[in-house]
C-alpha cells in the first residue's frame, strides 16, 4: 500500500488528486469545530453520556462525524441524512417504475438520481435537526435563548452542515480520490482512533485500575484488533469466481468469441449495508423514546426492560438478548439487501445474449438457478462473518466494561472497505497512465 502511494506521487495528476482530497478533508475536520449559536455543547455531551456509549443513533452520528455532533458544531448531522436517503431511493428504485427506468439510462439517469437523492438527503436533515431541537429544548439548559428565531438558526445551521458535507463529497468524488461520502466517514472515525487509544491506555496501564492483569487486557485488545483488521481484509476481498465459456462465431469473414472468462461475486457484496440497516433497527425505539422523552430513556417497567433488551449497555442478560437478536438481523439484511443488488435472472439472461454459457449448466432457467444457489450460500457465510465482526465488539465491551468498543465492527468494516476500495482506484488510474497503447 505504502509502494502504491508512494509512486502515485510521482504522477502530477494523481499527486493533485491526493493533495486536493487532503485539502477537502482539512476543510472538514476544520467545520467540525465550529460551535452552532445558540447551542450548549455540555449539554449535547450530556444527551450522548445518557445512553452510556451504546448503540444509538446519535452515538452513530458522533462516530461518523468526528466527535462533530458531541461538541454541537456545524456539520454534526454529517452524511447520515444523505446516507438514509441513498438507501430510500435505493429501496424505491425496486418499486417505482420511472426510478427503475432512471437507473437503466446510463450516467444521465444516475446524475438525475444523485440530484433527487441530494434533495431527499436535504429534506431529512431539516427533519432529523427539528427533532433534535425540540429533545434539546426539553432538557432544559442545552438552548440558551429558546424562541422562533433560535429554532430556524439552530435547524438550518443543521441542515446547511450537512448540505455542506455533500458537496465536500462531490467534489472529491470528481476531482480527488476515492468515493467521497465514504473519504468523509472514514476520516471521521480515523480522528476518533487516537482519543480511543488514549481511553484504553488511561483504562488499563495507566489508571486506577493499574495491574498487571490490565496491561494483559490491553495487550490482548490489541491483539484482537490486529485479527479483526485481518481478518476484515480477508473476507472483503474474498470472492467466488464463476467460470463462463464463451461460444464461437463467425461475423463476415472474422472469428469472434471462443474465450473463457469468469464472473467473480464477492462474499461480503453487501459491505456494511447490512449493519447500518440492522444497527438502525435495534436503536430506533430508543431514540424515539430519547426524542419524545426530553433525552432520557426509562429503566424500570415493561417498557424499560424491553429497551433495556434493545440496548447494548444493559445488564448482561440483556445484552446477550441484543446480541442474539442483533445477529439475526444481519443475516436477514445481509438476504434483503442481496434479493435488491444482485438479480440472478438479468445475468442469466445477458450471458445467454452475449453468446456465453457456465460449463456444465444449461443456459436459461438452469442457470440463474445455479447463481442464485451460489449467492445464496455466499450470503450465508458473508452474513455470519458480518454478524461476528460486529458482535463482536459488543461481547469485548461487555466483558471488559468499556462501552467504547460498542460501534468498532461497524467503523472497521468502513475503514478497510474504504482504504482497499481507495488503493484500488489509484492502482487503476497508475495502470491507464502507464498504458502505451497500440501506437508504439
Amino acid at each position: 500500500m505504502l509502494d502504491t502511494f508512494r509512486n502515485a506521487w510521482k504522477i502530477p495528476d494523481l499527486r493533485r488528486r491526493i493533495v486536493f482530497t487532503l485539502f477537502m478533508l482539512i476543510v472538514f475536520r476544520f467545520g467540525a469545530h465550529l460551535p452552532v449559536p445558540y447551542l450548549s455543547a455540555d449539554a449535547m455531551k450530556a444527551f450522548l453520556g445518557d445512553s452510556g456509549g451504546g448503540m444509538d443513533l446519535f452515538n452513530l452520528f458522533d462516530t461518523f462525524t468526528g466527535g462533530a455532533f458531541q461538541n454541537a458544531t456545524v456539520l454534526a448531522m454529517g452524511v447520515s441524512p444523505y446516507i438514509n436517503a441513498s438507501i430510500i431511493i435505493q429501496l424505491l428504485t425496486v418499486a417505482i417504475p420511472s426510478l427503475e427506468r432512471l437507473a437503466k439510462e446510463g450516467l444521465e439517469g444516475r446524475k438525475k438520481i444523485n440530484k433527487i437523492t441530494r434533495y431527499l438527503g436535504i429534506a431529512l436533515a431539516f427533519i432529523q435537526g427539528a427533532g433534535l431541537y425540540v429533545t434539546l429544548y426539553n432538557m432544559g439548559s442545552a438552548i440558551t435563548n429558546p424562541s422562533v428565531l433560535t429554532f430556524f438558526v439552530i435547524v438550518l445551521t443543521f441542515t446547511a452542515g450537512t448540505a455542506f458535507i455533500v458537496w465536500i463529497g462531490e467534489q472529491i468524488t470528481e476531482k480527488g480520490l476515492g468515493n467521497g461520502v465514504s473519504m468523509i466517514i472514514f476520516a471521521g472515525i480515523v480522528s476518533r482512533i487516537p482519543s480511543a487509544a488514549k481511553a484504553v491506555f488511561n483504562t488499563y496501564v495507566t489508571g486506577t485500575s493499574y495491574s498487571p492483569i490490565g496491561i494483559i487486557k490491553a495487550i490482548l485488545i490489541l491483539l484482537v484488533a490486529i485479527a479483526a483488521i485481518t481478518l476484515v481484509v480477508f473476507f472483503t476481498n474474498a470472492e467466488r469466481r464463476i467460470p463462463v465459456q464463451y461460444a464461437k462465431r463467425v461475423v463476415g469473414r472474422k472469428m469472434y468469441g471462443g474465450q473463457s472468462t469468469n464472473i467473480p461475486i464477492k462474499v461480503a457484496a453487501g459491505g456494511v449495508m447490512p449493519i447500518i440497516f440492522a444497527s438502525s433497527i435495534m436503536a430506533f425505539p430508543s431514540t424515539i423514546v430519547r426524542l419524545l422523552n426530553g433525552g432520557n430513556v426509562p429503566q424500570t417497567g415493561i417498557g424499560g426492560t424491553i429497551l433495556n433488551c434493545l440496548s447494548s449497555t444493559g445488564p448482561v442478560w440483556t445484552t446477550v438478548i441484543y446480541g442474539i437478536l442483533y445477529f439475526l438481523l444481519i443475516i436477514f439484511f445481509t438476504y434483503f439487501y442481496s434479493s435488491i443488488q444482485f438479480n440472478p435472472i438479468e445475468m442469466s439472461n445477458n450471458i445467454k445474449k452475449s453468446g456465453g454459457y457456465i460449463p456444465g449448466i444449461r443456459p436459461g432457467r438452469p442457470t440463474s438457478d445455479y447463481i442464485s444457489k451460489i449467492t445464496s450460500r455466499l450470503n450465508l457465510i458473508g452474513s455470519l462473518f458480518l454478524g461476528i465482526v460486529a458482535v463482536l465488539p459488543i461481547i469485548i465491551g461487555s466483558v471488559t466494561g468499556n462501552n467504547a468498543f460498542q460501534i468498532g465492527g461497524t467503523s472497521l468494516l468502513i475503514m478497510v472497505g474504504v482504504a482497499l476500495e481507495t488503493v484500488q482506484q489509484i492502482e487503476s488510474q497508475m495502470v491507464m497512465r502507464h498504458y502505451k497503447g497500440f501506437l508504439e
